[in-house]
């Protein structure tokens, strides 16, 4: 394990932004902390508990070009828009952002894989930190994700004056072993090792006491995928939804994407994918319509795609980490845990 004081630490910015692009949780001009291109006059906020997003951008960007149509007269050239070469440096990654990534990887990386997402994680080395102030509106323990300990190529935990470092993957060894050998980081003392080690103790005992702290998705959900489907609940609850698609785009693990054409001239289209979402009207509208015409319907289909569908085709992982992001973000209080537990205790009609 090595160790860097808190003072030291633009010293191992500038180190690994002579690496690699590095990102890092920066307050932006409205106060909120987003992950943002470091720079020396960045207000950089490794402490911040939650990012306003997630990191999720940086292997599926909200918008990505994919391809460009030329044209000369009757002939028609392609050219594919392959996302550019080099390392990316990801720094203050949480614990439930980084199994975010693992659930988007079920998605991008099966056959047939995406190759812009695959280029991007191939290139990523993911930093992760340490919780040690979950908030109020955090449940990442209901799917077995550690606070304390990302699931990244380097751990690392801010815990008294020093910040902590630990590699994890071969990617996180050859980023360390250069910053070792760049004087950046030294060798940690057992004292470091004692003061982590409380930190987790910590993080556990407010984790154990948060208003979501004994909240657990009902397994029962997925073995009567008909009887969820036809709840009596999606009616009640998508009456309030205003179907502003809020909860979707800042969820870590929503990959929900549209692809359109731009002409920009008429010798030139570009081909791009940006983020769409299930609960837009729009979603998958095809000649004959859309297959989803109600809210209740769209809604419904959200809900059951987090807690029913993608469970049953992973092994039973939901997607979801308990992030929060929609309990903070929605503005009539609508959000995954509420759902959960309306299902849990609501009558489901049995005659399906």
């Amino acid at each position: 394990m090595y160790k860097i004081a808190k003072d030291k630490l633009p010293k191992l910015y500038a180190a690994l932004q002579n690496i690699g692009t590095l990102l890092l949780p920066c307050k932006n001009k409205s106060g909120h902390a987003d992950f943002a291109p470091y720079r020396e006059d960045a207000e950089v906020a490794l402490d911040a508990t939650l990012t306003n997003r997630s990191a999720k951008d940086v292997f599926f960007p909200q918008v990505e070009n994919l391809m460009t149509f030329k044209t000369s007269g009757k002939e028609l050239a392609l050219e594919q828009n392959i996302p550019p070469a080099g390392v990316t440096i990801v720094m203050g990654v949480r614990a439930c952002d980084a199994r975010s990534f693992k659930i988007l990887d079920k998605v991008f990386l099966k056959a047939p894989v995406d190759t812009y997402y695959k280029t991007r994680r191939e290139q990523c080395v993911l930093i992760g930190l340490g919780c040690s102030a979950p908030e109020e509106t955090c449940f990442c323990h209901a799917f077995g994700i550690d606070a304390s300990a990302p699931e990244t190529d380097v751990q690392t935990w801010l815990a008294g004056e020093e910040l902590c470092w630990q590699a994890v993957t071969a990617k996180g060894e050859e980023l360390t072993a250069k910053l070792v050998d760049g004087g950046v980081l030294s060798e940690a003392e057992a004292a470091s090792a004692k003061a982590i080690s409380e930190q987790k103790e910590q993080t556990q005992k407010i984790l154990s006491v948060l208003p979501l702290h004994d909240f657990k998705v009902n397994d029962e959900l997925t073995k009567d995928e008909l009887k969820v489907f036809h709840s009596k609940i999606w009616e009640q609850m998508a009456a309030g939804c205003l179907s502003c698609c809020t909860c979707t785009y800042v969820c870590p693990t929503c990959h929900c994407y549209d692809i359109r054409d731009y002409q920009e001239t008429e010798e030139r289209t570009q081909r791009y994918r940006c983020w769409d979402s299930c609960m837009a009207k729009d979603f998958t509208l095809m000649a004959h319509g859309s297959p989803r015409k109600t809210k209740v319907e769209r809604f419904r289909q959200r809900y059951m795609h987090k807690l029913v569908y993608f469970p049953e085709n992973n092994d039973g992982e939901y997607a979801c980490v308990g992030c929060g992001r929609c309990l903070q973000k929605c503005p009539v209080q609508l959000n995954i845990v509420k759902v959960a537990k309306a299902l849990e205790k609501a009558e489901v009609k049995q005659d399906v």
